[in-house]
């Protein structure tokens, strides 16, 4: 698995890689990450075509999901050090 590209957010870290025919998008914001999985054969123009699906609307819902994740982590430790 190897870093093929990044792509500048202010509010995460994306990374593109490259791994079995696929291409991994790891979206990072902390301790936090969500990662997809997209087939090369489903994607047009290579590394392009994944900078194209990951557009505002997208990442509106990385933002909204990164958001309930760490909800649901700090409710989970709070019970955890209950």
């Amino acid at each position: 698995m190897r870093i093929i590209a990044e792509l500048p957010h202010p509010d995460f870290k994306i990374s593109i890689l490259n791994m079995n025919n696929k291409f991994i998008v790891k979206i990072e914001q902390g301790n936090l990450e969500q990662t997809y999985k997209i087939a090369d054969a489903d994607v047009v123009d290579g590394v392009n075509g994944v900078f194209e699906l990951l557009d505002e609307e997208f990442l509106k819902t990385v933002s909204t999901r990164f958001h309930g994740m760490r909800k649901d982590f700090k409710e989970s430790y709070a019970r955890y050090n209950y």
